[in-house]
């Protein structure tokens, strides 16, 4: 081609040359615009041939009445750095994949002299894998020769939109889905609670919601519905403390109950009020309880605290801390304090466990599964006085201020009453060493396991030479001092230095 046909080839680039003579089939063309225009496009402008096909495609071939490549421009920079199949001088149904050849050959056969093709999606191959490289082509006739010129797009950019549009639509599918879910476990919860819940618009206190609860307590479903007054409950002489409440609450003021008497029945409640915020309105959340029902919840309450103070058992309560919040009598008795101030604010620490280790223990296994059972240990109280103690414990994390609930149990007595009598019987066992982890350092764990295999082969040596110590320190290797002063210290046989 003789025209300079790439001179406005690609766009944004000012750097493409002409390459005058087409390349061997085999070497992909670097170049932007065509190669020989002139040849290749017959009596057409080469360069108005060039300018167009690079304004209205990001590749462009010419393909002779064969199906044969003749020349090439791309236009696209983006495209020009993909490693695509060489292209020029091969047949363009050689240079796609297998589930587009079908699709060339259609476009070529079906294509008219000088008419327009149809937009196919056809996908050209790579040399740096099996990937191919998705673009839509439009074929256009360009003479009675059977010379076509097919404009292609890169669909990557439009891909990737349609992935983002995709990803966006899910994301808002799931946050609707989710949305839908809260919803729905918030009106089951609103409508099934038994407390008489009603929410209030801050701005004109009138009602916006109010669940089943509340109209029964009321008795009035009218002076309930959305858009009352809310006022308008309670009779006359509780109107302004109600109204105190509400404006309390709203401008994030800690509230505290108040008694209202509810207008349609006469019937005394007590009032409380939460503040929250929902769509930049701000929403005032109120309950009703009847104050017969807050009177047995507070007897119930202080039933609760009378039995636990009496408990045998030592129970205290601690915050995140560790921090002796609340304890029963028992547990002053096992601490050995005269006065309940002389506990509170001690840390639990102080009185329970190996420091480090065993109270460690408990409050990681309360973190993970919130309860602790039975947990041997020991406890020292104030005067250090130790006892052998299990503990279970219980985390309650709800709440402003979480806190731990430890029951303590003295059972040292039990294991005294448990040992095994005194005589031939080993004073300890391995179950009973093990049970020593945690309470004292390994080296005194491993000094009293020496101890106790050394007690069992002298015994069991003095078994079978029925009790000839000479022959008992043979068989173990030792001098017959060396086992007389293994006898003293452990206490076995005869304390005598004498030879059987």
């Amino acid at each position: 081609m003789n025209a300079p046909l790439a001179s406005g080839a690609a766009k944004g680039s000012g750097t493409d040359t002409l390459v005058a003579e087409r390349p061997p089939a085999d070497v992909t063309a670097s170049s932007s615009g065509f190669s020989a225009a002139a040849t290749t496009l017959g009596g057409f402008d080469a360069d108005l041939a060039a300018r167009l096909t690079s304004v209205a495609a990001d590749i462009a071939l010419v393909i002779d009445g064969n199906g044969v490549i003749c020349d090439v421009a791309i236009a696209s920079p983006d495209l020009a750095r993909e490693p695509l199949v060489p292209l020029l001088g091969r047949r363009w149904i050689e240079t796609v994949g297998p589930d587009s050849e079908f699709k060339v050959d259609d476009m070529l056969r079906t294509t008219p002299p000088h008419g327009l093709g149809r937009w196919r999606i056809v996908s050209q191959r790579r040399t740096d894998s099996n990937a191919t490289l998705a673009l839509r082509f439009m074929t256009v006739g360009a003479g009675d020769d059977g010379r076509i010129i097919a404009l292609g797009r890169d669909l990557r950019a439009t891909a990737a939109l349609q992935q983002r549009l995709v990803q966006a639509q899910q994301s808002m599918e799931r946050d609707y889905l989710s949305l839908r879910q809260a919803e729905s476990r918030y009106r089951l919860l609103f409508d099934l609670s038994a407390e008489a819940v009603m929410i209030v618009d801050a701005a004109t206190n009138r009602f916006v919601e109010v669940n089943p609860a509340a109209r029964r307590l009321v008795g009035s479903d009218a002076a309930t519905v959305p858009g009352a007054a809310f006022a308008a409950v309670f009779e006359a002489g509780s109107r302004d403390r109600a109204g105190a409440l509400l404006a309390a609450a709203a401008a994030s003021l800690t509230t505290e109950p108040v008694e209202v008497r509810l207008a349609p029945g006469g019937r005394d409640c007590r009032l409380s009020a939460t503040l929250y915020r929902q769509d930049k309105a701000v929403y005032v959340l109120a309950r009703l309880t009847p104050v017969a029902e807050v009177a047995v919840a507070d007897d119930g309450r202080q039933m609760l605290i009378d039995v636990l103070d009496r408990l045998p058992d030592a129970f205290v309560v601690t915050d995140a801390n560790l921090d002796i919040l609340a304890e029963n009598a028992a547990f002053l008795d096992l601490a050995q304090f005269a006065r309940r101030e002389h506990a509170r604010g001690q840390s639990l620490r102080r009185f329970l466990g190996r420091p480090g280790i065993d109270v460690d223990l408990i409050v990681a296994h309360l973190e993970d599964s919130g309860s602790v059972r039975n947990f041997a240990t020991i406890f020292r109280s104030q005067l250090d006085a130790v006892d052998e103690v299990e503990v279970s414990a219980v985390a309650v994390t709800e709440g402003e201020a979480p806190c731990y609930g430890f029951s303590i149990r003295s059972v040292g007595r039990r294991l005294r009453d448990d040992a095994p009598a005194a005589g031939r019987d080993l004073p300890r066992s391995v179950e009973q060493l093990t049970e020593l982890v945690g309470r004292v350092s390994l080296k005194e764990i491993v000094r009293e396991s020496t101890d106790l295999i050394e007690r069992l082969c002298i015994e069991a040596a003095l078994a079978y030479t029925d009790d000839n110590r000479a022959s008992a320190a043979e068989i173990l290797g030792l001098s017959r001092q060396s086992l007389y002063s293994k006898l003293h210290r452990h206490n076995l046989g005869n304390l005598t230095w004498s030879d059987e």
